[in-house]
């Protein structure tokens, strides 16, 4: 298939977490989602996922993952990470390159620093270290809004915190029909998952990590806030730094270098 492109479920208890995965490198290469996971999985999009990824593919194998389907009432950052490792050690991938963005670089620190033999390497991306003002005012009001089945409020808030004024520019031609797809048929799952969002630290351990680390921020990140990516470079020992200036929390899909970044990243971790 063209990309070498996949997908499959792995068996987490009662339940079972979905992935895609793409490229034919020796290496591995983990990347995990954000909130929006929580209102649609990666499940049967691998072609759609797979093409920003291109460049990695000659010396990676990149697998993205889902949260499991089912997720319990309390459900944790540091569950969802344990569940992590489990579901990595159910493929056979013993070390991995990780990349986690947003929330899910919130799952990456507690995968590093609870499970070390499984990470090679860590790219942490318009993340935090611990729940901030700025991510508890948004978070609260994205659970309200699930709460009531606002889906058209919900996704041009989230927009609006994470893209650039240039780029939404562009966006709200298309605000009006915004909400008339993509609704969930439950908001139980993000709600979880925006849930865990406000209970998460991993601020006092951050020093645990020793693998190469790579953070990314925005400059104009109104989600999470900048200060929370000088805070993990600051912890994070070693660590190295990118702002994008003129970016906020979408910098990860508007910075034209951003995948050119992390390879070129990885690529040197490797051979260093």
């Amino acid at each position: 298939m063209l990309w070498n492109t996949n997908h499959g479920d792995v068996a987490i208890g009662n339940t079972k977490m979905s992935y895609v995965s793409f490229g034919r490198g020796e290496r591995v290469f983990i990347i995990l989602p954000g909130l929006s996971d929580g209102l649609a999985t990666v499940r049967g999009k691998a072609l759609l996922l797979a093409k920003p990824y291109k460049p990695f593919f000659e010396q990676f194998t990149v697998f993205m993952f889902s949260r499991k389907d089912e997720m319990v009432t309390g459900y944790s950052i540091q569950d969802m990470a344990t569940d992590q490792a489990e579901a990595l050690r159910q493929l056979g991938i013993r070390k991995a390159s990780v990349m986690g963005v947003s929330q899910g670089g919130m799952i990456a620190q507690c995968l590093a620093i609870d499970h070390p033999e499984l990470v090679e390497t860590l790219v942490l991306a318009v993340t935090a270290p611990s729940v901030n003002e700025i991510i508890e005012s948004c978070v609260k009001r994205w659970i309200a809004l699930a709460e009531q089945g606002n889906h058209k409020a919900l996704m041009i808030d989230t927009a609006e915190k994470g893209y650039s004024e240039a780029y939404l520019q562009k966006f709200r031609k298309i605000y009006p029909v915004i909400g008339a797809i993509g609704k969930p048929k439950s908001y139980d799952r993000f709600l979880v998952n925006a849930r865990a969002i406000l209970g998460f630290s991993a601020r006092e351990e951050l020093d645990q990590i020793d693998c190469p680390t790579l953070v990314i921020g925005g400059a104009e990140d109104q989600t999470v806030g900048i200060q929370a990516s000088y805070e993990l470079h600051e912890r994070i020992h070693g660590s190295q730094l990118h702002v994008y200036q003129d970016l906020g929390h979408a910098a990860y899909e508007e910075a034209k270098d951003f995948n050119e970044r992390v390879l070129a990243f990885l690529e040197a971790s490797a051979s260093g």
